[in-house]
């Protein structure tokens, strides 16, 4: 696992953590059962605080992407169908909410379209 911390990039250090797992789970780079590093020992390899390197840690595994086994450690989760199964719930409302609204189909990717490129771009 490679993870680069860029403090001059004014993306908090947490998620640029959280992000580059989260991706490198996704693509395969960390495959499904892969033990991660203790919160302690990562946030010694990345010199960031140990509370940065839990925060990210909270994060994925409220995303379904990392699993810990107490005591056995953490580990990246079979995710990517429950990221896929989040994302159809979360259209699904979308959909729903926008078709109460009145608003047309291209109104509605428009929309969405803005959402993502500004979630994307903070």
């Amino acid at each position: 696992m490679t993870l680069k911390i860029r403090i001059a990039e004014g993306v908090a250090p947490y998620e640029q953590v959280r992000a580059q797992i989260s991706e490198q789970a996704r693509s395969g780079g960390l495959p499904v059962g892969y033990r991660l590093p203790t919160v302690r020992g990562l946030a010694e390899q990345l010199g960031l605080a140990a509370n940065t390197v839990a925060k990210a840690y909270r994060a994925l595994e409220t995303d379904g992407v990392i699993e810990t086994r107490g005591r056995n450690g953490t580990f990246v989760a079979a995710a990517g169908s429950a990221a896929e199964r989040e994302a159809a719930t979360a259209a699904g409302a979308y959909a729903e909410r926008v078709r109460r609204l009145g608003l047309s189909e291209a109104d509605a990717l428009a929309a969405a379209r803005d959402a993502l490129r500004a979630a994307y771009t903070d």
